[in-house]
């Protein structure tokens, strides 16, 4: 559907003349509580495609953004933005790999043990794509993958050439989705994050046919899911994760959406700590902690089950394991007998 076909189709609800070719996108979601609509999931893509080639005004934007920040993005529209995003990827390429890893928070109020969780897998031959903001903070993803001395990728072609190396890839969106980069850089000005914190987990730079993710708030879980059944995903899972990354939380029981061979369902998995507190938000942010764990220099068990819960959900979607049990101990094992020497290697 072209710009203008669409800008008509949205026009029907009864605009009297022809305005800005973005305006019909807003007045379609910020008409009130009667007359408002969703957005059909061509009409997101256009308009999504409107707003990363800087066709949108400023104020549409905010207005566009805020209002489905308020009422909250459906699956349709959250598909047609993420295909919006790919239609603009700088050098697509075709490779795909086994496990797509988004990492958007944009600050990290705890250590993101996540990452060596992704670096364990790897280790065992999963071919790990990770992909996410630069962000702020003293432990951001970038930073820890520069302590633990694993490279970084500076365009989707050399992602694949380090995923044919060492099974692990990571390339900042700014890279490959510039327009979509800078949306992020919006939230200092709104206080809020936007539909592109939601919307670029699905984005799936190499079209790797198993996703996880993480989540702040637990309410999006089923959209999440939804939203990747439409994009054709066959095998995903969706947790609320420390700082709404993927990373669960050993000590308390973890809900999962599923998506298993295009098929949603919901499962509930055991604390792997259930009597230990430790103090995630009180320790100290540095990078060097996570390397010092790796090597066995430092040891602690919330931590580590942390590394180990975090990897065996994705061992799930994998299906490396048929069970959440046989999941948690296959990590657990895969911990014990890693390579400590060099992660991501």
């Amino acid at each position: 559907m072209t710009k203008r076909a669409a800008a008509d189709s949205v026009n029907e609800e009864g605009a009297s003349k022809p305005g800005h070719p973005f305006a019909p996108y807003v007045q379609a979601i910020g008409r009130g509580p009667t007359l408002s609509r969703e957005l059909t999931e061509d009409e997101a893509t256009t308009a999504m495609g409107m707003i990363l080639d800087g066709q949108a005004e400023p104020i549409q934007l905010g207005a566009f953004l805020m209002v489905l920040r308020y009422r909250k993005e459906t699956a349709i529209e959250l598909a047609g933005f993420a295909r919006a995003a790919r239609e603009r990827f700088v050098g697509r390429v075709a490779a795909h790999a086994d496990l797509d890893w988004p990492s958007y928070a944009d600050r990290h109020k705890q250590l993101p043990y996540f990452v060596l969780a992704a670096l364990l897998l790897a280790q065992n031959g999963v071919r790990v794509m990770m992909h996410g903001i630069a962000g702020s903070g003293a432990a951001t993803t970038p930073k820890v993958l520069t302590a633990l001395g694993v490279p970084q990728s500076a365009t989707l072609g050399e992602a694949v050439r380090r995923l044919d190396e060492a099974n692990f890839a990571y390339v900042s969106l700014s890279n490959f989705c510039p327009g979509l980069d800078r949306l992020f850089a919006l939230r200092p000005l709104f206080g809020l994050r936007s539909p592109a914190n939601t919307f670029s987990r699905e984005i799936n730079p190499l079209n790797a046919p198993c996703q996880v993710q993480g989540i702040f708030h637990p309410t999006y879980m089923e959209t999440h899911i939804e939203t990747a059944r439409l994009l054709g995903g066959r095998d995903a899972a969706v947790f609320k994760g420390g700082g709404g990354e993927v990373q669960r939380n050993p000590e308390k029981p973890c809900r999962v959406a599923r998506l298993t061979g295009g098929v949603a369902s919901e499962e509930t998995w055991d604390a792997l700590t259930p009597e230990q507190r430790y103090p995630w938000r009180d320790e100290p942010l540095d990078p060097a902690r996570l390397l010092a764990l790796w090597r066995g220099e430092w040891s602690a068990p919330e931590p580590e089950a942390a590394v180990i819960g975090t990897a065996a959900i994705a061992l799930a979607v994998l299906k490396r394991a048929a069970t959440p049990a046989a999941a948690d101990a296959l990590a657990a094992e895969l911990w014990r007998s890693r390579s400590r020497n060099a992660p991501g290697r």
